[in-house]
């Protein structure tokens, strides 16, 4: 870019203004033609962002995580050391194609999905050059889940957010996007640059017919793998160093209509619409995040119906353990649940098919368990969905050592048994047997003493 632009540029006071406002308690990048400079850095002033363009600086770019003190920071911190430090974190998914009208096919949608999952604080903004960032603030989010801080959940609940997001959206993506080039997969790949081996796939129909289906994950990310500590996003109304274009932010509901001139630096006028608005009523992306984790387990539920044997202690139980028995997790989570119940229910469901109970009896009891015990009740037609291909003693519920069940929803809460054991279901086993020969002893006969002759 010429120096003069970027110089007249940076000049502006709004622009100036804008910037400095949403660099507060973040983390500073800025790049110059070669690279990036030193970090940490922070913005203080509006004057110091036309010094850094004096400078060479072409662009700007901020942490997603929020900080005591930025400047704080250094490569040596560890992970405990940086929660101590971070007050909280962004949502920023960072929606990145080679051909703009794809990701701006998929910023929609990743809107709607946000819009129908409850979230009111959503905020957009064309990256600079070819993506769009989506962006949900920190103050939307509830303040533990569990008994986890969520500001100390950074990387991992952004990027489950991302992925199941991901999920959720790319059947409907893959349709759009083939429907925007009229049904041409020759098209879409000669906009992205790749084989069509790479980009299409074979799937069967409901009639079990193989058909053609565009794969979108391989030209088209809503990035995961850059969600993590210390991360930067390019900062609204930076400047792209390779595009010239500004990074403007844009009303969420009209992605569709945003056209690149809009964001040359002469077109640019501050927006209305804040890109990570602060100004925030309530927790409305709750929900999103409780959704988000449920589905993140479900992904790995598999991986714990092949568990080895060893887990657990294999007994005869000729009838149902009843609660005495129960680990101190399975007893907390039968207190009722505000977040995690769809976790507790697939804890609960695998757990008592293991110590004994019918599939009519689990039923029963963890319908009325959700009823009476829990907050907001999950619907009947959930837990009887769940529980429709549900077998008794198929599984095991997930290990203890599994963060994204015990811990993950606050019902951790070890006793000495729990340290010798790998599973809930071996807690009960391990007392139900010891109850079992106590109760063996106390039945027996005492042995008389045989009289000895003088």
């Amino acid at each position: 870019m010429d120096k003069g632009a970027i110089l007249r540029y940076y000049k502006r006071k709004d622009v100036q203004e804008e910037m400095v406002e949403h660099s507060r308690d973040r983390e500073l990048g800025v790049r110059y033609t070669e690279g990036f400079g030193k970090r940490p850095d922070i913005l203080n002033y509006p004057r110091e962002v036309i010094d850094f363009a004096i400078k060479g600086v072409i662009s700007f770019h901020c942490s997603e995580e929020r900080w005591k003190n930025p400047l704080d920071l250094t490569n040596e911190l560890s992970k405990k050391d940086l929660n101590e430090l971070r007050t909280g974190w962004d949502l920023v998914l960072d929606i990145d194609c080679k051909f703009l009208e794809y990701s701006k096919l998929c910023a929609n949608l990743v809107v709607k999905f946000l819009l129908r999952s409850g979230v009111k604080n959503i905020s957009c903004k064309f990256s600079g050059n070819k993506g769009l960032h989506i962006g949900v603030p920190f103050e939307a989010f509830p303040e533990k889940i569990g008994n986890k801080f969520t500001k100390d959940l950074f990387p991992e609940a952004p990027k489950k957010i991302a992925n199941y997001i991901k999920e959720k959206i790319k059947t409907e993506l893959s349709k759009q996007i083939l429907d925007f080039e009229g049904g041409d997969f020759s098209k879409v790949k000669d906009r992205v640059g790749l084989a069509a081996s790479e980009i299409v796939q074979s799937e069967k129909n409901q009639y079990g017919d193989l058909i053609p289906v565009l794969n979108v994950e391989k030209f088209l990310e809503i990035d995961t793998i850059l969600i993590s500590p210390r991360h930067l996003y390019r900062m609204p109304y930076s400047l792209h160093e390779k595009s010239g274009l500004v990074s403007l932010p844009l009303d969420p509901n009209q992605i569709l209509t945003f056209d690149k001139n809009q964001a040359l630096p002469d077109n640019v006028s501050i927006s209305k619409f804040k890109f990570l608005d602060r100004q925030v009523n309530s927790e409305s992306a709750r929900g999103l995040l409780i959704q988000a984790l449920d589905f993140e387990v479900k992904l790995v539920e598999e991986k714990e119906i092949n568990l080895n044997k060893n887990d657990y202690e294999e007994i005869k139980i000729e009838s149902p353990i009843k609660e005495d028995f129960f680990p101190p997790c399975i007893k907390k989570i039968l207190l009722g649940m505000s977040d995690g119940k769809k976790r507790g229910l697939f804890i609960l469901m695998n757990f008592l098919g293991k110590v004994g109970w019918t599939k009519k009896e689990i039923e029963d009891y963890l319908l009325k368990w959700n009823r009476e015990k829990n907050p907001e009740p999950l619907r009947d037609n959930y837990i009887k969905s769940q529980l429709r291909y549900f077998k008794p003693g198929e599984r095991l519920p997930p290990n203890c050592d599994n963060d994204s069940y015990y811990k993950g929803i606050g019902v951790c809460l070890p006793e000495s048994l729990c340290k010798k054991i790998k599973n809930p279901v071996n807690y009960t086993l391990i007392r139900w047997k010891k109850y079992l020969q106590d109760k063996e002893q106390e039945n027996q006969p005492k042995r008389k003493k045989k009289s000895v002759s003088p």
